[in-house]
């Protein structure tokens, strides 16, 4: 039985289909082939380095480091080797000083002293060396003060063996302490999710620490390793991109005591921003989780790495919880740790989902189909423009001023006129071109191309003699020109309600 999901709008629903049911055998799927990481799940990295020539050196410069590095297996070898061949060597040496100065045929004798007391052939020369390295001291083979050779090489023994333990001890040492081991205790998910949360499709994971020791200033990083091709045409293996886990917001800090979902924003800012559940499919990429954090217990800063390819990435999964609240404490159940359910999701890209939303949206400019009509009503518009800016120029002086437009030069008086100057004479305008010019908002940047053309130059060159006495008055008394409200609108030809109107507005 095998679970497929089918679209239907934007619903989805499980069915259940058998292969045993049809009417002809089906071949079984072959197994897709296994697929080379370049991060294991473990953390391993898999890359070797081949075709060194004479860099191999450089490793021998950082012997120490370089022992550090190498495999148990070797290092306890070189341990054991390392000492096997000191303690022989400094053994011989003592052999061969005995044997020189005759030691060994007279060693029997009470009335001669030799350089080494006891010593009588290379066993027992070992036996001596291995007791003054190690400081046992029985006292049965001792040096005496008749051997200056001996004093010398006692000294070359004593510093030579002080290096060696240093060497090896520290080696050992800090191989054994090294916080490797720490990150077998930090877990990741086995695998990666895709779903919405917070009404934004994004790529989650999932992080835990099974000790009860925390990891100090733990921080996460992501990168995407996909291999491309630039528009020069160079190809990019494995090429290395970043995805964004909270580094603006601080999200990356982990105060890592119980088990974290770790959250990537598919936005138009992220790599997977054309990625959908389709296009995953022929898609091959590799996600490498990097955890850093410093040991509470040791202070020994650890790292710990997986990664996450294509198929391992769910598309509308979510993690089961795993924190539930006891009497007086959390507890965590890391049985559900690696668990998923499936989650309602759209199989379309954030890209996809953008244009469509563009698309099927109200605010979408309207389409300009009238073309012929539009370029006429400019063309009338930028007629009564020039009509309005001739008018102006022919006021008094003092109406000039009060206009704030004397000295202007003809093209920024052409440029301003469009926005006020061109709604003068609502009077010349029909009744309900009126109407609809004294309503606030109305934006009056297409009228006919017909009616648009006709000169209002004579009314707005009205003198303030030639008016009425009454609005002389009120005109002197404004300061400004007769029927002339704020915003440069001719009211003289209005009835009186839509003057009012129309003063209250502008006020």
């Amino acid at each position: 039985m095998s679970a497929l999901r089918k679209k239907f709008g934007d619903d989805y629903q499980v069915v259940t289909t058998s292969s045993s049911g049809s009417g002809f055998n089906q071949p079984a799927a072959e197994k897709k082939k296994k697929r080379q990481r370049f991060v294991d799940k473990n953390g391993r990295c898999n890359v070797q380095h081949g075709n060194l020539g004479g860099e191999t050196s450089r490793y021998l410069s950082d012997l120490f480091t370089t022992l550090v590095d190498l495999k148990w297996r070797w290092n306890l070898f070189i341990f054991i080797l390392t000492y096997t061949v000191a303690w022989l060597f400094m053994a011989s040496m003592w052999w061969v000083i005995a044997y020189i100065r005759g030691d060994l045929n007279r060693a029997h004798d009470d009335k001669y002293t030799p350089c080494v007391a006891n010593v009588y052939n290379f066993p027992s020369a070992f036996l001596f060396f291995i007791e003054t390295e190690a400081t046992i001291g029985y006292g049965y083979r001792y040096i005496t003060d008749k051997c200056p050779e001996g004093i010398i090489l006692f000294l070359f023994q004593s510093i030579l063996g002080s290096i060696v333990d240093a060497f090896l001890i520290g080696c050992m040492f800090i191989k054994m302490s090294q916080p490797k081991k720490r990150a077998e205790t930090l877990m990741f998910s086995e695998h990666a999710a895709i779903s919405m949360r917070d009404g934004k499709l994004t790529l989650m994971f999932r992080v835990g620490n099974l000790r009860n020791s925390h990891m100090v200033s733990a921080q996460i990083r992501c990168k995407l390793l996909k291999s491309r091709q630039t528009p020069e045409g160079e190809f990019l293996p494995l090429d290395q991109l970043e995805l964004d886990v909270g580094f603006r917001t601080g999200a990356d800090q982990l105060f890592l005591v119980s088990p974290l979902t770790i959250c990537h924003v598919i936005d138009s800012r992220s790599p997977f921003y054309e990625l959908s559940q389709r296009s995953m499919q022929t898609e091959q990429f590799e996600i490498v989780v990097i955890l850093e954090g410093i040991v509470e217990t040791t202070g020994m800063t650890c790292q710990a790495r997986t990664s996450y390819t294509e198929d391992e990435v769910l598309w509308g999964h979510r993690f089961f919880p795993v924190i539930s609240l006891e009497e007086g404490f959390f507890k965590v159940d890391y049985s559900q740790f690696h668990a998923t359910f499936e989650v309602p999701t759209p199989p379309y890209s954030v890209k996809e989902q953008e244009e469509a939303l563009l698309l099927s949206s109200p605010l979408t400019a309207p389409s300009l189909s009238n073309s012929g009509e539009r370029d006429t009503s400019l063309d009338g518009l930028e007629t009564l423009a020039d009509a309005a800016t001739e008018s102006t120029t022919k006021l008094p002086s003092k109406l000039q001023r009060m206009t704030g437009r004397e000295g202007l030069p003809r093209k920024l008086l052409r440029m301003s006129s469009t926005a006020s100057e061109m709604t003068y004479s609502l009077g010349e305008l029909p009744v309900k071109l009126q109407r609809i010019s004294s309503v606030p908002g109305v934006s009056e940047e297409r009228p006919a191309a017909g009616r648009v053309a006709r000169p209002i130059a004579e009314p707005i060159s009205q003198s303030v003699a030639d008016l009425p006495p009454k609005l002389q008055k009120l005109a002197g008394g404004g300061g400004g020109v007769v029927g002339v409200g704020v915003g440069g609108r001719m009211d003289g030809h209005l009835p009186p309600k839509l003057r009012k109107m129309n003063s209250d507005r502008f006020t």
